[in-house]
């Protein structure tokens, strides 16, 4: 329940991040969203972060970077193609975790997982066609949805194998802001929102978004497997293509239509067949 409600939360940054880029640059944004969280998470989790250990220190590093990353590409991402679409191809994510697993372990993937593979491929070929080919903003897309997969797998492994899941994530947090902060003066023009309009839209950001989103996810993947984790990856292409269509009058063609039906195919379909699996197994 944590982790869909985790899932459900950074589904909302799709559109808050499009609305945002309007009036701030890619990793000027990351910056002040991600610290402005981690300033209250280290207000709220004062007492905790003082005892913190190195090993936690270390494994939230290591996720902070991997996340700083999907951001990135994610954000570059809705700059050229709708918050829907980004969304739908950053949780490909899912297909790509047990194509990577099987390649650490050096095994092939079973069946249902190379046809819900091809489920998805053939959804992201429908996009790619409404697009009129395969524009920059699907490219990032896709490459998010590579990264954000050794996120979710790098996640369960230090999760599970951690004693402070919830300080993985607090540190986590802190990593992306300073991360981004780099890039910001190097890059950029650093700037703090000026209206009152773009401070609501950071603070649902960080709040919302980030002190919960981010945040929490370490603590939910803790008792489950990344495979398990995966499937809840499902919940943020609906809420981001339902929230792009009715705040951002974003346009559903029927190629679009008959690629969110494949990609959600592609995500849901090798779960609900292995429980199917498992159910016969048992009787």
């Amino acid at each position: 329940m944590l982790l869909a409600a985790v899932i459900a939360a950074r589904a909302t940054s799709f559109l808050f991040n499009t609305l945002a880029l309007k009036s701030m640059e890619t990793f000027n944004l990351i910056a002040v969203r991600c610290l402005l969280a981690f300033a209250i998470l280290a207000v709220l989790f004062y007492k905790k972060l003082k005892k913190i250990k190195l090993q936690t220190i270390c494994f939230g590093v290591i996720v902070g970077v991997l996340y700083f990353f999907v951001m990135t590409t994610e954000l570059i991402a809705l700059k050229e193609a709708s918050s829907s679409t980004v969304s739908l191809l950053e949780n490909c994510a899912i297909i790509f975790v047990p194509l990577i697993e099987a390649l650490l372990i050096r095994r092939l993937p079973d069946g249902i997982t190379i046809v819900s593979t091809f489920a998805a491929f053939l959804g992201v070929i429908c996009l790619t066609l409404q697009h009129g080919g395969l524009s920059g903003g699907m490219f990032w897309g896709l490459l998010s949805a590579v990264i954000y997969a050794a996120a979710i797998i790098v996640t369960a492994k230090f999760s599970q194998g951690s004693e402070d899941s919830l300080g993985i994530g607090i540190v986590q947090v802190g990593t992306m802001g300073v991360l981004a902060l780099i890039p910001t003066f190097l890059f950029e023009s650093p700037r703090l929102p000026d209206q009152g309009g773009q401070w609501v839209i950071i603070g649902i950001l960080a709040i919302v978004c980030t002190c919960f989103g981010f945040t929490l996810q370490p603590l939910a993947q803790s008792k489950i497997t990344a495979e398990r984790a995966g499937i809840f990856c499902a919940i943020s292409p609906a809420i981001a293509t339902l929230l792009g269509a009715v705040v951002l009058h974003e346009t559903i063609g029927v190629l679009s239509i008959v690629g969110l039906i494949l990609i959600l195919s592609g995500i849901v379909l090798p779960y609900l067949l292995k429980d199917k699996e498992n159910l016969w197994g048992r009787i």
